[in-house]
């Protein structure tokens, strides 16, 4: 796969917690000449850099990240708040701590609050694969597709590990048709991208795949 299809693919992302405005705009000028799916950037620079961008590339943005345990109300707010700033994405948390209390109509319900929330722009739920077994992953997939999000994602990068093939091959198992994958998380070579594509990931979650084009200029 050549590399531009691969790029088409990435959610180009700098989500450090001293990511300054600097960096941000050098993040949203790789992803309007590299052609990314998106730039994946905090909330608080989601209305400069759509500013900066215009219509040229589309913004993501995260909620309740990493940890997932802010309250329904607030992660609504916060999704309302990023498409008022002009992100075009929404990438939220779900509740883990719900999960392992087996609390799935709550986790369902709560996406598709935010998902209203969100005023019909896209939303990716991040259930943070590396906390959880493959059962809870399994429900977790119905969770997500019954709730009318676009997309399952599989890490925050925040936390024990990221991405793996085993979990994009369980997702693409179990979640409905309608529904697509993020792999995020570790992902550092192209091999790597091109196997998580084949496997069924229509998004990466990733920085690397930009500098290693960079690097073949």
């Amino acid at each position: 796969m050549d590399i531009s299809e691969i790029l088409k693919k990435c959610d180009h992302t700098l989500l450090s917690q001293t990511a300054t405005w600097d960096e941000i705009r050098a993040v949203c000028d790789d992803g309007m000449k590299y052609h990314t799916a998106s730039v994946c950037i905090p909330a608080s620079f989601v209305k400069q850099a759509k500013e900066y961008v215009g219509d040229t590339l589309p913004i993501c943005t995260v909620i309740g990240f990493p940890n997932g345990y802010d309250t329904t109300k607030a992660k609504c707010f916060m999704a309302s708040d990023a498409v008022d700033n002009g992100a075009d994405e929404v990438d939220m948390v779900i509740n883990i701590g719900w999960a392992k209390e087996q609390k799935w109509d709550a986790i369902t319900e709560e996406i598709a609050a935010v998902k209203a929330a969100c005023g019909g722009k896209l939303l990716k739920v991040i259930i943070e694969t590396c906390l959880l077994t493959d059962e809870e992953k399994i429900v977790l997939c119905k969770c997500v597709s019954d709730s009318g999000a676009e997309y399952i994602k599989t890490s925050t990068g925040f936390s024990k590990a990221g991405a793996t093939f085993h979990d994009v091959e369980l997702f693409a198992a179990h979640v409905s048709p309608h529904v697509k994958i993020k792999a995020a998380g570790g992902i550092s070579s192209l091999e790597d991208a091109e196997k998580f594509i084949e496997l069924g990931a229509s998004r990466l979650g990733t920085s690397r795949i930009v500098k290693l084009a960079k690097a073949m200029e």
